[in-house]
């Protein structure tokens, strides 16, 4: 029997239609995802054979319920068991971090059945569910940070609850900028405590190459150039866990369209809400100002704002030895050797101001950003 004439054949196996077109090859929806997986499985293969003769690698992946880091998820399930299946060494291991996301942003989308979807759809990994204001147990530390940090515009009040207190130090962050970067260092920070009391060395971020050059663009604006070492680039964080990016090679558009060929994640990503068109850009985080450049331009020079994330990713971290890191974020403080010469506020005229770091110091109450 002939087989079957195809009208437009997929580049790559020639045996079906394409559907999916991606850096200008036309491919069906399997090669397609076989392109994307690729990008990852190559970026983590050091786990796979450092894993071969011994423990595997324990890794944690957050999961915020986008379809950046869902599709991760996908990716690195769908690996794990077709390893399995075929008695192949796999490596490592990954648990799954859920922080409930209305108690980082009260956007008032539900997501219980998001949730209940990803336990569904990965019944074989252990998925951990913490609210934001968690950060009290898990990093104890951070009341007295919290304190110092805000001065007279934060009382703590032990009586309260945990999310409580986190709410009224949220509140006492005046500017949209101040407010997304001071959220971002303490989701970080719960994040990497969660990860070290699992026992994850590494942590797998599921930050697409668009997102990493809004943060690189986004982090030198705010002053906190000397941290794009580690939250953008792979490698030792100051915490003692290693920070990964597999999606680094991977444009937003092209996880769009990874979802797009998957039913399973239908359930389990929350659709970006799109930018209202409303809000006046003074209103706007530098965050999310960097994240709305990267992508109307990432749609017209997508190589051009590929190669922030790669220059980014080129940086060598500054020696630390023995130096003296923020409180907050971890970040060398000013007028180190190695460092970027930025020098903090007057310490004449604020005793606390040797703790934080320069980025974080733009972002305390008392200080216009």
């Amino acid at each position: 029997m002939p087989a079957k004439e195809l009208n437009k054949p997929c580049m790559e196996c020639k045996d079906a239609e394409f559907e999916l077109t991606v850096r200008k090859r036309q491919l069906c929806s399997l090669c397609f995802k076989r392109f994307i997986a690729h990008k990852v499985q190559s970026r983590l293969s050091v786990y796979r054979a450092f894993g071969l003769d011994g423990p595997k690698t324990q890794l944690l992946l957050p999961v915020s319920l986008g379809v950046s880091s869902s599709v991760l998820l996908h990716i690195l399930n769908t690996d794990r068991q077709h390893r399995l299946d075929n008695g192949r060494p796999v490596g490592y291991d990954f648990k799954i971090l859920v922080i409930e996301p209305s108690t980082v942003a009260a956007t008032g989308i539900p997501f219980d059945q998001n949730y209940e979807a990803l336990q569904k759809n990965f019944p074989m990994h252990t998925i951990s569910r913490i609210p934001f204001h968690s950060i009290f147990d898990y990093a104890p530390e951070m009341v007295g940070i919290m304190k110092e940090y805000a001065g007279s515009k934060f009382i703590d009040d032990s009586t309260r609850s945990n999310e409580e207190r986190l709410a009224a130090f949220r509140a006492s962050i005046s500017t949209p900028t101040s407010r997304t970067d001071v959220d971002t260092v303490l989701l970080t920070r719960l994040i990497v405590e969660f990860a070290k009391k699992s026992g994850c060395e590494s942590i797998i971020w599921g930050d697409s190459d668009s997102r990493l050059a809004a943060k690189a663009l986004a982090g030198v604006a705010k002053g906190r150039g000397s941290s794009l070492t580690w939250q953008v680039s792979d490698g030792m964080s100051p915490w003692g866990v290693r920070f990964e990016y597999p999606l680094r090679d991977l444009y937003k558009a092209e996880l769009l369209q990874y979802e797009s060929v998957c039913a399973e994640l239908s359930d389990v990503v929350i659709p970006d809400q799109p930018p209202s068109e409303n809000v006046l850009t003074k209103n706007l985080s530098i965050d999310e100002l960097m994240l709305r450049y990267v992508q109307n331009q990432g749609a017209k020079y997508p190589g051009v704002m590929a190669n922030v994330a790669r220059t980014a990713n080129k940086l060598n971290p500054s020696a630390s030895d023995g130096a003296p890191t923020c409180a907050l974020c971890a970040s060398l403080l000013g007028n180190v050797k190695g460092n970027s010469g930025v020098t903090v506020a007057n310490q004449a005229e604020d005793n606390h101001s040797s703790q934080f770091c320069y980025g974080c110091m733009r972002s305390r109450p008392d200080e216009l950003c």
